[in-house]
């Protein structure tokens, strides 16, 4: 049985800013650096990972490439781990009013000309099924997004609730697998 440490990226600067995602190349903070290298020793105490895997995206690519450093690992790029698409809310505060915008259906919002929730998780969730496939019964660090992180619990779990509304940045989801099926799932407290 091998092990996924599913890693949201550090503190990127649209985080910090509490907009959401307005472009592939936002970086992260000092504090998301930090972040990063935090949990790089955290997992690197606890974990063997023979992989590590990233969204394209800047923030996330920075902080794989942080982990990679500490873990002495090659960094991979997986296209299907970039963040949820926000169409026209990219750039715009967190709190901006999202008309007919269900809280209890969250997952089945779509921003105008963007991505619901349930369609992240079908394209995630390929990815992460690839990744687990070719992992056998290693560790992998996968660096990914919120939204992302979201989807694969759903992808993993069968639900949406997860501990919490997003997992923090430079947070850690360790998912048991063992060829191509997902065991446990749960948040760690990390760093």
């Amino acid at each position: 049985m091998g092990r996924l440490l599913l890693i949201r990226h550090g503190e990127s600067e649209g985080n910090r800013d509490r907009v959401f995602t307005r472009s592939p190349e936002v970086p992260l903070t000092p504090t998301g650096r930090q972040q990063a290298r935090e949990t790089a020793q955290f997992v690197r105490e606890r974990y063997e990972p023979g992989l590590l895997v990233s969204s394209p995206f800047t923030r996330a690519r920075q902080t794989a490439e942080i982990i990679g450093e500490v873990l002495g690992l090659d960094l991979s790029i997986e296209e299907d781990l970039r963040e949820r698409s926000y169409g026209e809310y990219a750039g715009l505060p967190y709190d901006t009013a999202r008309p007919q915008f269900d809280p209890g259906a969250y997952w089945d919002w779509r921003p105008p000309g963007g991505e619901t929730l349930e369609e992240v998780a079908v394209r995630v969730g390929r990815a992460l099924d690839r990744i687990s496939a070719g992992a056998h019964h290693r560790d992998v660090v996968v660096v990914s997004h919120g939204a992302v992180m979201m989807a694969l619990w759903r992808h993993v779990t069968g639900e949406w609730a997860m501990p919490g509304r997003v997992v923090r940045n430079a947070g850690i989801l360790l998912v048991e697998h063992d060829a191509g099926r997902y065991r446990e799932a749960v948040l760690l407290e990390g760093p």
